[in-house]
């Protein structure tokens, strides 16, 4: 797991009137909304007695979120504004700070960077470049819940040469004596990489997705690829010009074994509102299906070295999204999973915010990383 990338922290709907607790990389987190319905995201951990911020209460009038335990009350920054047990003319520590981060609202997602990078040098947020424009369509944002490894999760995605042993519906390639999956076109890109996948597909069954839909088997491609550690990108043109299906997964590393994904999906045909339900309840079969294969991966966590898995050609795009993982682990974003578990019950960690480049005198542990300075 990384820090200094944007994550999903909800989905817009879900954050409220109340504060909202989620665990991301491993740490807890508490959302919030201030009284002009904008969002906020700070550590879940009250630098007093560390109670938790989302047990709380957030108040409007100064724009707060209080700590159930002792009534400390934190502003959007971090900062602590109020010690009740201090009086009204008390004078605030400057150590009583949690840390605070960026948050934008997109996709209906909440999302948050888990970083202290300054803005400038910040992956962006994976850009949905049809995302409300016309001939597009999106379906309702829905969550999976997984019980595996995000990176487990994202290299399935990628895989070209997986679909039609888990997915019935989506070729008959396997079955055929001269088999051999097309080599996949790569292309890096400055926080991940994209591909190009021709496919040799089935028609599309005319009841489920209309009289519209490709009547007889033929070339299909696929273009895809990743964004930072965990968005992954799919795109299925069943014709030149239309019938094209653009997927999204903004995955959610809850810890090493579980995640949340938040999943965006577009299409410019069957445009109609009546298709919607049909469309996302085809896609969480398909998701289904991963999932039940993907539950039983061993080793559970992606392998440290390349040595650990027979790999052959087909798992090219895998290999890239390997090595950029590296570099950033080169780079120090990785987080020591090992450290963390050892001490997280005697240890209060956050992930640092950018604030600390600028700020001294900060309360909670760094949470441990790989090659960290």
């Amino acid at each position: 797991m990384y820090i200094n990338f944007w994550y999903p922290v909800c989905l817009s709907e879900e954050l409220k009137e109340e504060p909202l607790k989620v665990t991301i990389l491993g740490l807890d987190f508490v959302a919030f909304r201030d009284s002009n319905g904008e969002a906020h995201c700070l550590s879940d951990i009250c630098v007093h007695r560390g109670g938790s911020l989302s047990g709380g209460l957030c108040h409007t009038e100064d724009n707060t979120i209080a700590c159930p335990y002792h009534g400390w009350r934190f502003d959007k920054t971090g900062k602590c504004i109020r010690i009740p047990s201090l009086g009204l003319k008390g004078k605030i520590p400057p150590r009583a700070k949690v840390d605070s981060y960026p948050v934008t609202e997109k996709y209906d997602i909440i999302f948050a960077f888990l970083g202290d990078l300054p803005e400038e040098e910040r992956s962006p947020l994976y850009e949905i470049e049809e995302y409300g424009k016309d001939g597009w369509r999106a379906n309702k944002t829905v969550t999976l819940d997984l019980n595996y490894n995000y990176e487990r999760s994202i290299e399935n995605a990628l895989d070209p040469a997986h679909n039609e042993f888990i997915h019935p519906t989506h070729g008959f390639e396997g079955s055929k004596n001269d088999y051999q999956v097309n080599p996949s076109k790569i292309t890096e890109t400055a926080w991940g990489a994209n591909f190009e996948q021709l496919f040799d597909a089935p028609p599309l069954d005319q009841e489920i997705y209309g009289e519209t839909a490709r009547e007889e088997s033929g070339e299909l491609t696929v273009y895809g690829g990743y964004h930072g550690p965990n968005v992954v990108i799919t795109q299925i043109h069943t014709k030149k010009e239309t019938n094209w299906f653009h997927q999204y997964f903004f995955e959610q590393p809850i810890n090493q074994f579980q995640t949340k994904v938040f999943f965006v999906n577009m299409r410019n045909w069957i445009m109609e509102e009546k298709w919607d339900e049909m469309v996302m309840e085809r896609n969480l079969i398909i998701a289904g299906e991963d999932i039940t294969v993907m539950t039983d991966l061993r080793p559970q966590i992606t392998p440290d070295t390349m040595t650990k898995e027979v790999l052959v050609p087909a798992d090219l795009i895998m290999g890239q999204y390997r090595k950029t993982m590296k570099s950033w682990e080169s780079k120090g974003y990785k987080i020591d999973s090992e450290t963390l578990d050892k001490n997280k019950h005697k240890m209060a960690f956050s992930i640092p915010c950018p604030a600390r480049k600028q700020e001294k005198n900060w309360v909670l542990d760094s949470i441990p990383l790989i090659n960290g300075k």
